[in-house]
């Protein structure tokens, strides 16, 4: 058993859901145990249509399917962030994380539904598992939610379908089954919040960060798809057609993207962003020092660029070079969270829309810089990018930021949550930033014993351990809202489960480790 990696990693997740459940209990943790249990076996014929060539799609090929770590992530994030805004007072927050939570069973239960149809023949045991596991969710779903609740769900599982459709046809072996329908669960919520409150009417105003984060999300996804029809029909290597890319970008920009924020938020997006990014002596302290670090990753990039073409077309950039752009974001993370938790917040949305921008024009060839950047990012390649688009860095880029984008202590004061449960909008810089990277580093330079049936070393886990138990400490000793207050086992214990996760799972680390660390955090 401990041969098979599969295996390993259902066990390590089986672990994460019965610790979040030892300390948080209530009407939704039998379901969660239950679709848990269902999307272990399901996962499992999911994994034999994959080798069979069965799958309607095309996938990343993997060893797994990683249905049964996708599954749990949306209702255990809205499990654990419920209990925080209950501890709050937030009653409208409260209600939104159950229906996250419920959306994400339902999703999980409709995209196990489509695996045993597909199943020839159908697996009877494993079909008799997924009735026990809906009946009991949907009889807790009965008990637990209003119509308009259930209403919202069904909305967001709409979307997830449409999403799906396009996504797995026109980008074909870019994701695994659990990380595209984790990914998909996410922008349905996002896209249906966001078309939820521009259909308010009245005077009510929206709050500007997380109407940005909506806007900018839901606006670039819906710019890829229409460059995405256009180019369909015209070749998007021409000059006019990469006119037509860059004017009507500027367009949706200026047209939809502004007027979509004016709408929520009653405030003027340019004029808003300008006088937020000024407004302080430290934005402006913190925002020099982002810009001179991005002005050293682009020197590295180059550099690396230059070595290429001087060596062989065949030259990679070695793991200790792609871990130095860790290293800097993590330089750019603690700085923001320390100091200035909304402007990190802002500028990751920024970035990320940027990245995405990027990546269409590299994508769809669009000059005059669409060649550069495709001959530039190719020396990064991870194994992983296999699909026609390179998300590497956009996943690295999420991992850090997701921990700072779910987290309640945004919006409210810091005073809010206790000491401990404030480490949460770390988890992205421990896991990824610093996890990762140590574990990649020192695992390929210096490890020799592997874990069973992979190509992790024991030796790059255990670093990663330690480097994060010492990034804890730092971080204790400069940011004075963080105080353990005795439950140095659960921080301890969580960073080492989640360490172990990422030595066994084949999907994306860069976005399940951040999540998953998150959660153990916010319990």
């Amino acid at each position: 058993m401990l041969k098979n990696p599969v295996f390993v990693e259902s066990f390590i997740v089986f672990i994460i859901v019965l610790s979040v459940h030892a300390v948080i209990w209530n009407r939704f943790s039998w379901c969660t145990l239950a679709l848990a249990v269902q999307a272990y076996y399901v996962q499992h014929k999911w994994d034999r249509l994959l080798k069979s060539g069965n799958a309607v799609f095309q996938y990343r090929p993997a060893f797994s399917s990683g249905l049964l770590p996708a599954s749990v992530v949306l209702p255990l994030l809205g499990i654990v962030l419920k209990e925080r805004w209950e501890m709050i007072g937030n009653v409208h927050f409260e209600r939104f994380c159950i229906v996250c939570s419920a959306a994400g069973m339902a999703i999980a239960l409709f995209v196990s539904l489509l695996v045993l149809g597909l199943t020839k023949p159908i697996p009877t045991n494993t079909s008799i598992i997924y009735g026990f596991a809906a009946c009991a969710i949907t009889y807790t779903f009965k008990h637990s939610l209003s119509v308009s609740e259930v209403i919202e769900i069904l909305e967001v599982l709409l979307i997830f379908v449409y999403l799906s459709l396009i996504v797995l046809y026109i980008m074909p072996r870019s994701f695994t089954p659990g990380e595209v329908m984790l990914f998909l669960s996410g922008l349905s919520i996002v896209t249906n919040q966001l078309i939820k409150r521009s259909l308010t009417f009245g005077d009510s105003r929206c709050d500007p960060l997380a109407s940005f984060l909506l806007v900018a999300v839901v606006g670039t996804a819906l710019l890829g798809l229409i460059f995405t029809i256009l180019y369909c029909f015209m070749d998007s290597e021409t000059w006019i057609s990469s006119l037509i890319f860059h004017v009507m970008a500027i367009i949706f920009g200026l047209g939809i993207m502004a007027p979509w924020f004016y709408r929520l938020t009653r405030n003027d997006l340019f004029d808003w962003f300008l006088k937020f990014l000024i407004s302080t002596r430290t934005r402006i302290y913190l925002l020099s020092c982002w810009f001179t670090l991005a002005f050293v990753a682009t020197v590295i990039v180059f550099h690396q660029n230059l070595k290429q073409s001087s060596t062989s077309k065949d030259y990679k950039a070695s793991t200790v070079v792609r871990k130095i752009f860790h290293a800097i974001l993590v330089a750019t993370y603690i700085p923001g969270l320390i100091f200035d938790r909304q402007l990190l917040y802002i500028a990751a949305v920024f970035c990320f829309a940027a990245f995405v921008v990027l990546e269409y024009i590299r994508h769809f060839r669009i000059k005059p810089f669409g060649m550069t950047l495709r001959s530039m990012l190719t020396l990064f390649l991870d194994g992983r990018d296999s699909g026609p688009l390179i998300l590497t860095h956009i996943y690295l880029l999420l991992g850090l930021t997701l921990p700072v984008w779910l987290f309640p202590g945004v919006f409210v004061p810091k005073s809010s949550f206790p000491g401990e449960v404030a480490l949460a909008p770390y988890a992205g810089v421990l896991a990824v930033g610093i996890g990762d990277a140590m574990a990649s580093v020192f695992g390929s330079t210096m490890g020799e014993v592997k874990w069973p049936g992979t190509k992790k070393t024991f030796e790059g886990t255990a670093t990663s351990v330690f480097a994060q138990i010492i990034a804890v400490a730092l971080i204790l000793i400069f940011d004075k809202t963080v105080s353990l207050n005795g439950s140095y086992t659960w921080i301890v214990g969580s960073i080492t489960i989640v360490s172990l996760l990422e030595a066994y799972t084949d999907q994306i680390d860069n976005l399940f480790l951040p999540l998953y660390l998150f959660i153990m955090l916010m319990v």
